[in-house]
């Protein structure tokens, strides 16, 4: 089964709308250029009303490792998204299991290098020049489905009920992520967009047949299976799907 991130989420009411229809993982973005980053103030209290089973993700630009960890401790964040030029070192400071690194497929990109990222998954993004993530552009989906065939791939960029089916028979991607195609505004997401766009990858899963077992454990884990979680780097035992 595709598993599906929500991200961007500002409010709890779009958080608890996407778990409700069926999402995996809520994004929470921590970059301050980003026109919908979150305080972590606004994503503990956001955290505070989720069901439990939601994955929660940080996501982060260029930022101090320091800094990321101690968001992902306060906020009882079960996984972390770099979306900037965080090289192999920066990414070797956190848990293999609990990170995402974004990359921008392209003809000159040397897919064979990836393999020194210590990450659970990487994540296909569109290019923007001035903008990390968010931006409505699609990724290369051919350059993708290379990148899915070696690694397990969350597949995200202007991702649209009018061209998610296209994009998840050319990519196969193990996971989606969807933010700016749902949205009526800059962080705030549209409901029935929502709930129509989860709704069609799962129809595409069921029509596809494809029951999740041969993929391998999930990419959306939650850091403890529980309720509330402490220091981000204290083991705990975890589940792939709670």
């Amino acid at each position: 089964m595709t598993e599906i991130k929500i991200c961007g989420i500002t409010c709890l009411e779009d958080a608890l709308c996407a778990a409700r229809s069926g999402a995996d993982a809520l994004g929470f973005i921590f970059y301050p250029p980003s026109r919908r980053c979150v305080s972590p103030e606004q994503a503990r209290r956001i955290r505070a009303g989720l069901p439990r089973g939601i994955v929660t993700v940080g996501v982060f630009v260029n930022q101090d490792a320091t800094f990321v960890e101690d968001i992902a401790g306060t906020c009882g964040l079960d996984m972390i998204q770099l979306h900037g030029d965080e090289p192999p070192e920066y990414c070797r400071r956190f848990s293999r299991e609990r990170l995402i690194r974004a990359v921008w497929p392209a003809a000159s990109m040397d897919i064979s290098v990836l393999g020194a990222y210590p990450v659970k998954a990487f994540l296909a993004d569109g290019r923007d020049a001035d903008r990390r993530g968010g931006t409505g552009r699609t990724a290369d989906w051919t350059l993708s489905a290379a990148l899915g065939r070696a690694f397990p791939l969350v597949l995200a960029g202007g991702l649209r009920e009018d061209n998610i089916r296209e994009a998840l028979t050319a990519v196969r991607p193990r996971a989606v992520d969807i933010n700016s195609g749902i949205e009526t505004a800059l962080g705030i997401k549209d409901h029935e967009r929502m709930r129509r766009i989860i709704a069609i990858v799962r129809a595409a899963d069921r029509e596809a047949g494809e029951s999740g077992d041969e993929d391998g454990p999930a990419i959306f884990c939650r850091l403890f299976p529980g309720a509330d979680r402490g220091s981000f780097d204290v083991p705990g035992t975890r589940k792939d799907k709670p």
